[in-house]
């Protein structure tokens, strides 16, 4: 009988669907946190419109780039190794099908079905789609599903860019006495829905613990920024 490696039952269409949900909630959260820090670092240290800007741009579009190369590289990994994998079963199937069908009839037992049911299951199936069968059963892969790094690649970009929107409005748009205010309370306001929305779409029990560490988090992070940016202002004027 032919071996494989044991892996994770995968998931549903409709959870994938919530993974890739929760993974663009993320990016954008991500988008926010990162230009936040920047703009209102380079804020504490001059009140200046242009470095901000500037700064702003830069976070933009290099955590955007940043986060595209990340996930592309990423998935491309993921998508070459499930293409591994199924290159690997169609030879084992043309090579060893009696094996292959002992095989799949034994993980359907394995789930709670008699010898007889889990048979009959295993044929049926293979008489449908052998491969399909084989690759849902053993490897929890769907044919139909590999994921596309480009896709990846984009999503994340787009992610990123929609959340970093927020912080670099809230900076440049009020005057300028009001603009690290203003951008503390947006960022908090936008970290606690995100932070909330990602611990539901993750079925996280503990919704309001999530979203408090992603907001406390956020506030950290903006704070230090701010300090240093500050101390930096003040040495150098």
């Amino acid at each position: 009988m032919a071996q494989h490696t044991a892996v994770e039952p995968h998931a549903t269409k409709s959870g994938e669907k919530m993974n890739k949900l929760r993974a663009g909630v993320l990016g954008a959260n991500d988008g926010i946190v990162s230009v936040a820090a920047t703009v209102v670092g380079v804020a504490g240290a001059t009140a200046a419109t242009t470095p901000v800007l500037v700064a702003g741009s830069a976070a933009v579009i290099g955590g955007a780039l940043s986060m595209a190369l990340g996930e592309y590289v990423s998935v491309s990994s993921q998508k070459d190794s499930q293409e591994a994998l199924i290159e690997k079963e169609k030879w084992e199937l043309q090579a060893m099908p009696e094996a292959e069908l002992d095989e799949l009839t034994q993980i359907y037992r394995d789930r709670g079905l008699s010898e007889t049911t889990a048979r009959q299951v295993a044929v049926e199936l293979s008489e449908k789609d052998v491969l399909r069968a084989h690759l849902d059963a053993e490897l929890g892969i769907d044919p139909d599903d590999i994921p596309s790094p480009w896709g990846a690649a984009i999503s994340s970009a787009a992610a990123f860019l929609l959340g970093s929107l927020l912080p670099l409005l809230a900076i440049l748009l009020p005057p300028a006495p009001w603009r690290i205010p203003v951008t503390f309370v947006a960022v908090l306001v936008a970290l606690a829905l995100t932070g909330t929305l990602g611990a539901r779409l993750g079925d996280t029990p503990h919704v309001a613990r999530a979203a408090t560490r992603v907001v406390v988090g956020g506030a950290l992070a903006l704070g230090a920024t701010f300090l240093i940016g500050s101390l930096l202002g003040v040495s150098a004027a």
